[in-house]
Formats: structure tokens, C-alpha cells, sequence
């Protein structure tokens, strides 16, 4: 059973932030041994999709941008990550149809962009992204360009 929460960076409490930044460090930090920049000033710009368990912790979240913040003419939905014992049971699906249905509906763009790990490539396309352009490194990890609804 799990709780879902979207609430913007003035919403989060300490406990929250806390959570999404450890999340956020354990997947694309430490387990992907990437040295990068995660606090980027954009958090503040963001929604945050919170994905809770029973036990109340933490186990799945990304962050929704309108169209003009990250891309000009798109919206865009990003850090999306889960934590290592929730793989494979659904929770990344639920938390992309989550935040795919929150942007669309309401916050009223249809047409979104992602930064996305070229290894996930099937897993967006199932959920109706369309790759786009060739495929880059971005810490040194290959990504493509994925559009959603255009």
C-alpha cells in the first residue's frame, strides 16, 4: 500500500526534503557511482511526486517542471527514481502514470520532455515516450532525449 503526495518545494517539510535528497543520493550517487550536482536550483521551480510506503518511508519520487524552466516549449519531468528493493514491482510504472497524469491534467501540459537513462529507453516508450535525436553522455551515462505527447 502506498501513499502519494505532490507538493511544490514551499510545501515539502524538513522531513520530506530530507527523504527526496536522501533517495535521490542513494540511487543516482551512490548506487550509479555518479559524482554530479543534484542540488541545482531547480527544486525550488519543481512539483515533487512523493511516493511512500507503509512503513512511511520514502520509496519512489521525481520532480515536474511547466513548460519554460527546464525547456522552453516543454514540460519536463525529472530525477525520477525508486529505491533499490521496490524495482521491478510496478512502483517506477506507477510513479511515471502519476506524474504523466498530473502534468497533462493538472498542470495543463501535454507535451513533455525527459533526459532519459538510454537503458530505461523500453520502459518510457511503454509508457508512450517517443526517443528523439541520438544518444549522449550526461555524466557519463548514456541518455536520449524522450518526448511525451507530441
Amino acid at each position: 500500500m502506498y501513499t502519494t503526495r505532490i507538493l511544490n518545494y514551499n510545501q515539502l517539510n524538513k522531513q520530506d526534503l530530507y527523504a527526496l535528497l536522501r533517495l535521490r543520493s542513494t540511487v543516482f550517487i551512490v548506487e550509479q557511482d555518479c559524482a554530479y550536482q543534484d542540488l541545482d536550483n531547480n527544486d525550488q521551480h519543481a512539483q515533487h511526486v512523493l511516493i511512500y510506503d507503509s512503513a512511511n518511508e520514502l520509496v519512489a519520487t521525481c520532480r515536474l517542471f511547466s513548460k519554460g524552466i527546464m525547456y522552453p516549449t516543454y514540460a519536463c519531468i525529472g530525477r525520477v527514481c525508486c529505491a533499490t528493493h521496490t524495482r521491478n514491482t510496478g512502483l517506477g510504472k506507477l510513479l511515471m502514470q502519476t506524474a504523466l497524469q498530473h502534468t497533462t491534467t493538472i498542470m495543463q501540459e501535454p507535451i513533455i520532455k525527459i533526459s532519459a537513462q538510454y537503458y530505461l529507453l523500453q520502459f518510457y516508450t511503454a509508457l508512450g515516450f517517443v526517443a528523439q535525436g541520438e544518444i549522449y553522455l550526461e555524466d557519463n551515462i548514456e541518455h536520449i532525449v524522450m518526448v511525451y505527447g507530441e
